[in-house]
């Protein structure tokens, strides 16, 4: 299956060099990555990322951006999002097989996989709005539906065990 926004980098152009790439979705390719998301739309994804070889491989760093519509969770209100995330990938010719152990650091990039003489740079902008969006996004009257609901809040909840107002008691036989 083609990716809905592909921005294929052919691996015989990246030299050791770092080049700016910048890609931006069309209308067409938001629409149907908005589809794939779960979202009311996505208004704007552009990306601008540095690209080099590197004895580990490809890294590709850099930042996404764009601006998306999201429903709440709670009451369907469509809600505007924007995203502003970093990139920091390694393409590799083969993944850490099953089992192996890797010692990673703190400044160790997300690797991925090289599928064929190409790398995607428009699947790896997709990915990173993909992982930027609220999964359960919620707007300003979403507290209101849900106590109208009878939906209290984690801070209302008081779990129901023998010791649950032992406190209490305790604090009245002084």
């Amino acid at each position: 299956m083609k990716p809905e926004f592909s921005r294929l980098e052919r691996l015989d152009t990246i030299g050791e060099r770092e080049r700016i790439v910048e890609i931006a979705a069309t209308g067409d390719e938001r629409a149907a990555l908005a589809k794939r998301f779960a979202l009311l739309s996505i208004t704007r994804l552009d990306a601008r990322l540095g690209i080099k070889r590197t004895d580990s491989g490809i890294v590709v760093k850099g930042r996404v951006t764009g601006a998306a519509v999201q429903a709440c969770s709670v009451t369907d209100e469509p809600l505007d999002t924007h995203i502003d995330e970093p990139v920091a990938l390694l393409f590799v010719k083969q993944l850490v097989a099953e089992g192996d152990e890797v010692e990673l650091s703190d400044d160790a990039l997300d690797m991925v996989a090289i599928e064929g003489g190409t790398i995607d740079l428009g699947e790896a902008a997709a990915d990173t709005l993909a992982l930027a969006i609220d999964p359960f996004p919620r707007g300003p009257n979403a507290a209101a539906a849900l106590a109208a609901a009878g939906v209290i809040s984690e801070d209302e909840f008081r779990p129901a065990n023998a010791f649950s107002d032992l406190k209490a008691r305790m604090a009245g036989k002084s």
